[in-house]
This record gives C-alpha cells, structure tokens and sequence, in this order.
C-alpha cells in the first residue's frame, strides 16, 4: 500500500492520482494539495513569462484539478475564475493545445454544475471574433480554436434547451450576437452561422431568432448580407429535412416486424405486441417536438415586413452599394424582396421598374429574374405598376423571331403574375397572347392555353368569345357575372363570413343542397353550449310587476311560413335559368368546344371560391341550420390556424419555380440516355424482371436441387434413374455433346 501511494503522488502517474481522489477524497487529500501547490506555481511561472511554462505538465495538471475539484470544493472556490482570465487574457500567448485543454476543461465544470452555462459563454463566446487579423502562421490554429468554441456553443444550447426552454439563457447570448452584428466587420458571420444552426435544429424558433438575421441582412459587409439572405430563403426546408432525418433515424423497421409475425408461429399476444409498439412510436415521434418546438416560417415572424424590405430594397439594390454584389448575390436578394412582398402583400413600388434591365432573353439566369418577378405581384399593387413588367416580358421574350422555349417562358411568367394580379394586362394584349394556342411548338402551345384557362375563372369577358367556354359564356349571358374585378375592392359575403368555406366542403363531402335540412338533430342546440356559465356578460334583473312582449310560438310558425314560399320561389327561378339554352352560332360553339377539349393539356390556374356565388347559391337553396352555423365556424378556425401556422399557403406566397417556367422541353436523347431509360424500372417488376444474377438473394430451393441432395437409396427405383441405367452407348454420347454445347452458350 506504501509503494502504491508513493507511485500515485509521481507527476507521472496523475492519472492514477485522478481515480484514487475520486473514490476517497478524504485520504488522499495530502496528495491532492501538493498536486494543486504545483499547479499555482506554474500558473504564477506563467504569468510571469508566458513564454517559459512547461506545457504538457500544465496541461495535465489543469485537467486533473478540473477533475476533482468538486471533490475540494473549499481549496479549488477560485480555480474556475483563474481558468476563465487565463483564457479570456492570455489566450493568444498559449499553445493550441493547452487553449483547446482549457476549453474542454471549461466544459467539464459547467457539466459538473460548478459554473453556469452563461459565465461559460460569456467566456469563450469573444473568442469567435478575436482572431480576424491573425497572421498566417496561426491561421491553421486559429481556425481550430474558433471550430472547437462554435460546436460547444450549439452543443451547449442544445442541451440546455432540452425539455423546455431556457429563455434567460437564450436571450443573453442573443444579445452577444446582436452586439457582434453592431460591428461593420466580417465577424458578424459567425452570428448568422450560430443562429441558422440552432434555428435548423430547432431550439431557436422565436421572432428575436428572426430579427438577429434581418439585422444581418442589413449589414454593411457583402458576407453577412449574403448569409442572412440564405437563412431567409433556405433554412426552413434545411430545419424540415433535418426532422426527417432524425425521424428516420430513430424511427424503426415496421415492415421488417410484420414479416416476421408473418413468418414465425401467429398468436394473438404477439399482435398485440406489434400494434403497441407501432402505437408508442409514433406517439413518440409524433410529440418530439411538440412541447417546445412551433413551425412557424421564418419570413412570417418578421415584426416590420414593410420596413424590412424598403431598407432592403434601399441599402442593397438601389445606388452605389449595390456595386459591392454579383449577379448571383443580386438575384438571390431578388428573390428574397419578391418572397417578402407576396408573402404580407407589401407595396414597394421601386422594384417593378428595377426588374426591367434584367428581363432580356440574353440575361444570365434570368428565369430565376422571372420568377421573382412573378413573387412580387400581388392584387393590392396598382395594375399600372405590373403592367409595365407585363409589357416588357412580352415585347422581349414572346415573339415569332425567339426560340419556342424563350416564347413558353415568357408567356408562362406572365401567367404566374396574372394569376396573382389579373388586372395588370389589358385587353389588346391578352389576345395577342391566347393567339399562340395555334402554335405548332407544344411548350408555347401549354403556355397559351393555360393562360386561356386562367382568365376563364378570373374573367372571361376580357378573352374572345370563342375562347371563353361554354360555362362562362353562360354565365355571361345569364348576367351571373359581375364584370371584371376592381382594384382595391374586396367581395363581400353579405354579412355572412366564412360560408363560401361551407359550401366548398358540402361539395368536398358531395351533400346536396337541402342534405340535414330536414333533421331535427341540426336544429337543437346542444345545452353545453348556453350553459349559464359560457354566457358572457352579466345577468339582466327582470321586474316582476312590468309587463314585455313575448311572441308565441304560433306566430313564429307563422313567419317562418311566409319565408320558405319565398326561397322556393326563388329556388324554382334559378332552376328555369339553369334549364334555359343559350342561342349560339355554329362557329361560337364550336370554338367554345375546341377550347373545352384542350383545357385539360393546359396547365390550369384554378381561382378560389367565390363568396358572392356561394352566399347566392346557399342562401337560394337552403336554409341554414345551427348546425351550419357551427361547421361554418369551426372551418373559420381551422383555416385560420393554418394560415397562422403556414400549413396552407395562399397563391401569393407559393414561390414559383423557376425551372418550371420554360415549359416541358423535349431534346433528342443519345443511345445511351434511350437505353437507360428504356431499363429503368425494369429489375423492380417481378412479373417481367430478369432473375440473372440474383440468385445470391435469399430465395428457396427448386425441387431439382432438393432432388439432388436426397439420398440415394430413397432414388435408386425412381424412373430417371432407371433410365440412365439403361441408356446405350450412342444415348450417352448425345447427352453429353447436348451438356458441352449448352455450356459453350452460356459463355455467350
């Protein structure tokens, strides 16, 4: 026992030291403080002359007092503030490893609960930005330090954020980044590299996360700039995927346990167990995120859209300092100042005229330029400001004399705008558009017809009349048309929000018009619901000496008499209108039909519901019950929460493609490309897939080769054998000429 401790108090052996303190503190006390003393004096060497400590004997000694300094909580109270100034102060006169030491050994303290994590990183967190003008020579090291802080910062969050949110810790280190933006320095990238990693891991996913990054796209460096315009543009889908992954990951085989209940002995105990755990699993993986994690976009929780993309707009794409970014630099923060105004129908006026230098055919990527282009319009943006976007798309891409992808691209685009604002094109125009679905090209041909398609539902009377359809020829006709769409008016429902979500679903649901009209159970209301306690207000004190005026129930029959011969009345006349022919030329009615049959080749720009029309139809076909009257509100609320949640996107804020706006191109593919393409998906179909070279696969035995393994007493009376038995010579030789030439074919 003397020799071992004598052994355990050598520098050589402190390691050993480590563990024998850590199971009796108390005994090995002595040893410990000796250990220690040596420690100070080669901190106070150090301070001294930086350049003169023994680094490695340093290095371990940090780590072992890190190690069992909760065991002397007295002796070692200052040795976390002596670590946190030695690498806060000297971090520069210190090795790479005896710096990487000291953070790894800041780590273990905060692990240990004997520092906060937010004294840890207010610590380390300077030293991101501490090494811009570093020589060469410590570029290498440098890079390794600021590695080695970014990833314990992310894992540190992490697993503070764990369970629930630890918003004080969250907001000073938010407040660390914010004042790190305030520099005009290319450090601020480190700000937007820690928040798109917590924002696509999920622990960050707050508007404060959102405004670190729209400070950051403000920025004066071109970098900083660049990086938050990425956050805004990609880091929801990065955050998505990255859930999947995970799901993936700890998710499980569900079709490898199914096979083998199939394959092992059936009882009802080891179903049992199977719907369990495929129930626990998705519980489990359907709730992973749903105590601290909420999916809102990035682009919705911005606190001042407007502002947001003026100063955008102003700082980055107008004057002199657009100068400082390229034509990829410049078109993505297109795209991002088109995604914010068709996201919150913002009006920045500025920037229609801004796109027209860049909507030339020759232009580098320019249908990425059209599809911001197409993001930017929206109905609340005056028609005279699009249409001259409209004008120049036109005059420049579609024309005889341009390629047909050039003209398929054009009028495409054009489509994308109008759908989100109609009013921008005028008449003249429009028919010289619809005048290419005679087009031999079949991309220019799509394109004509689905922008026919679209003006059909938005409105029809600025399209030829042989081009209008036969349903919305009718239509006009009838006079159920209110003519064309105005700006800056809304429809109104008469007093009745949200019943045009009740007719969509009747139709989804495929009820009639007077389906649960009849049954009383629609008309009772249920007595949870004016319960005394949900009534809001306060009571009414009713005099028992003054007289008022109830109506009986007799004259409420009554009235309510005189109101169903009006609606049937009006039911029988939208009925006669619906059963009246409209008198059509010959001509009229078969462009109507030509037009009718190509509707389906076209790409079709479908229009809401319109709540006009379905008040008119409801109102004159049924009557509303209180049953209505609840789904009506019940569907409010449901499309209210996704809009708020983002799961259901309106036409303004669907990003347009921009490879889907050439239209589908045909080339003439190679040998090559044929053969592939012929093969593909060929292997997968059992029925005609080749089995060459599969035979490695798992797969059961054929009655031929279970033949050959069976004994031969069981085989010897078989009739096979028999024969071979008593084959001649010249049957011999005609077998074994028809085994060597079958065998020289397969070598083929």
């Amino acid at each position: 026992m003397v020799k071992r401790r004598t052994a355990a108090i050598l520098p050589t052996n402190i390691i050993l030291l480590q563990n024998l303190v850590r199971r009796d503190p108390e005994s090995y006390r002595e040893e410990f403080l000796q250990q220690y003393a040596h420690y100070e004096s080669l901190r106070d060497l150090f301070m001294a002359q930086p350049g003169s400590q023994n680094g490695d004997e340093f290095e371990e000694l940090i780590g072992f007092v890190s190690a069992v300094c909760s065991c002397y909580p007295k002796e070692t109270a200052n040795f976390p503030n002596e670590l946190k100034s030695l690498i806060a102060n000297n971090h520069r006169d210190l090795t790479p490893e005896l710096r990487e030491k000291i953070i790894q050994c800041l780590v273990m303290l905060r692990n240990r609960d004997i520092i906060t994590a937010e004294s840890l990183i207010q610590t380390i967190f300077p030293l991101l930005s501490a090494y811009s003008g570093a020589a060469n020579v410590n570029a290498q090291h440098s890079k390794a330090l600021r590695h080695q802080v970014y990833s314990t910062l992310i894992s540190l969050l992490k697993n503070v954020n764990t369970g629930a949110k630890n918003q004080k810790l969250n907001r000073s280190t938010q407040a660390l980044l914010f004042n790190l933006l305030e520099q005009k320095d290319a450090q601020g990238v480190w700000a937007t590299k820690l928040t798109r990693e917590l924002w696509r891991r999920g622990i960050w996913d707050d508007s404060r996360t959102v405004e670190i990054m729209t400070q950051a796209t403000l920025h004066p460096d071109s970098k900083v700039v660049v990086s938050g315009v990425k956050f805004f543009l990609g880091a929801d889908k990065e955050r998505e995927e990255n859930f999947e992954e995970e799901s993936d990951e700890e998710g499980f085989d569900l079709n490898s346990m199914r096979h083998k209940m199939n394959i092992n002995k059936k009882t009802g105990k080891r179903a049992k167990k199977l719907e369990a755990a495929v129930k626990t699993m998705k519980k489990k993986n359907s709730a992973k995120h749903s105590a601290t994690y909420l999916n809102f976009s990035a682009i919705h929780l911005l606190r001042d859209p407007q502002g947001f993309a003026e100063q955008v707009f102003e700082t980055h794409l107008q004057g002199k300092n657009s100068n400082k970014f390229d034509l990829e630099q410049k078109i993505a923060l297109m795209n991002l100042l088109s995604r914010l105004i068709g996201t919150h129908k913002l009006t920045v006026l500025g920037i229609y005229s801004f796109f027209l230098k860049y909507l030339t055919p020759k232009q580098r990527d320019v249908t990425q330029v059209m599809a911001a282009c197409a993001q930017a319009s929206h109905d609340l943006v005056p028609p005279e400001s699009i249409n001259v976007m409209v004008r120049k798309i036109a005059d420049e891409f579609v024309s005889d004399g341009v390629a047909p992808e050039v003209a398929a691209a054009g009028i495409n685009t054009i489509r994308e705008i109008l759908s989100r604002a109609p009013l921008a094109i005028d008449q003249t125009l429009l028919h010289d558009l619809t005048e290419y679905k005679g087009s031999k090209s079949k991309p220019v041909n799509i394109a004509a017809k689905s922008l026919i398609t679209l003006y059909r539902e938005v409105a029809p009377e600025m399209l030829h009349r042989k081009d209008r359809g036969k349903v919305a020829t009718m239509e006009i006709s009838a006079g159920e048309r209110n003519g064309l769409p105005q700006f800056g008016v809304e429809s109104n429902t008469q007093g009745i929000p949200g019943i045009e979500l009740l007719a969509k679903w009747r139709e989804e649901q495929g009820l009639a018009a007077n389906d649960g009209e009849d049954d009383e159970a629609n008309w009772e209301v249920d007595d949870e619901e004016v319960d005394g306690e949900d009534i809001e207000g306060d009571w009414v004190t009713v005099e028992s000496d003054k007289e008022y005026e109830i109506s009986d129930d007799e004259d409420e029959d009554k009235k309510k008499e005189d109101a169903v011969p009006e609606l049937t009345e009006g039911k029988e006349a939208e009925k006669m209108d619906e059963d009246s022919d409209l008198d059509l030329s010959d001509d009229e009615e078969e462009g109507a039909e030509k037009i009718e049959e190509d509707a389906p080749a076209a790409e079709a720009a479908t229009a809401p519901l319109d709540a006009e029309a379905a008040f008119r139809e409801l109102a004159s076909t049924r009557i509303l019950t209180p049953a209505d009257f609840a789904k009506i509100e019940e569907l409010r609320n449901q499309a209210g929460v996704e809009k708020i949640l983002g799961t259901k996107t309106q036409r303004n804020e669907e990003q347009v493609d921009s490879g889907s706006l050439v239209g589908p191109v045909k080339y003439k593919q190679l040998r090559e490309e044929r053969i592939a393409h012929a093969r593909e998906g060929r292997d997968e179909r059992d029925k005609f897939g080749s089995h060459r070279g599969k035979r490695d696969a798992p797969h059961s035995t054929t009655n031929r080769e279970k033949a050959r393994k069976k004994n031969f007493v069981m085989m010897i009376h078989k009739r096979s054998v028999q024969g071979k038995v008593k084959r001649s010579l010249r049957d011999k030789q005609k077998v074994l000429q028809a085994h060597i030439t079958k065998q020289k074919k397969k070598g083929h």
